[in-house]
């Protein structure tokens, strides 16, 4: 089974059993104001008085995942009666927004991931999506946003083999630094039986990446 997201924005209202704790959001609005002061621009003028405000409530969206768990997301699961135990569920191009943590830039891509159920148990396609949310919305970087995605999946479905692929763009690469908007990052992560056995590995890569698809 393998199907495409959709680029819908997901982060929807968190339950609040599920937070962590609240966001400070006067203590954001005065730290922007502070930047605004720093950078020599003047907070007060007609432009920038709502700009505090406005930052403050976007890092609280952007950061959502602190507050969050892929565990609620995960535990509803469901019985797979049909086909058989070498059939893989995977979805392809979750698109997902994140904050590089070195820089507090967006960094922005698609992830592709997939899991060999075991026990014949799979869980919602849009729970995937979902998951890949809790982790991106936080101060990441790619190669942990990678990796945890993986864990997760690990953790909570129990299953055969997961493999995860994220692509995306780093505007702390882009804007400044090396000024290079057009470079693609690539971060990869497998577990079980996709790190054990490099053919099967190469056949879930082909998979996530579309070759399978375009060689047939």
């Amino acid at each position: 089974m393998i199907a495409g997201a959709d680029s819908t924005c997901r982060p929807g209202p968190l339950r609040r059993d599920a937070r962590k704790g609240e966001v400070d959001l006067p203590r954001l609005e005065h730290a922007v104001r502070e930047i605004l002061i720093a950078i020599g621009e003047n907070p007060d003028r007609e432009g920038l008085l709502d700009t505090p405000a406005r930052v403050a409530k976007a890092y609280r969206d952007l950061t959502a995942g602190l507050r969050d768990d892929a565990a609620r997301h995960l535990a509803r699961r469901f019985a797979h009666t049909a086909g058989s135990i070498h059939d893989v569920v995977a979805v392809r191009d979750v698109s997902f927004h994140s904050l590089c943590e070195h820089h507090l830039l967006p960094f922005s891509g698609r992830a592709h991931l997939a899991y060999l159920p075991a026990g014949r148990k799979v869980v919602g396609l849009s729970k995937l999506a979902r998951t890949v949310d809790v982790y991106a919305r936080r101060p990441q970087m790619q190669e942990r946003l990678t990796a945890e995605i993986a864990d997760a999946l690990v953790d909570h479905l129990d299953p055969r083999g997961v493999a995860v692929i994220v692509e995306s763009r780093h505007l702390c690469m882009g804007m400044r630094g090396a000024c290079q908007p057009g470079a693609d990052m690539l971060t990869t992560a497998v577990r079980g039986v996709y790190a054990e056995d490099p053919a099967a590995r190469k056949e879930i890569f082909d998979l996530l990446t579309g070759r399978s698809a375009r060689a047939v």
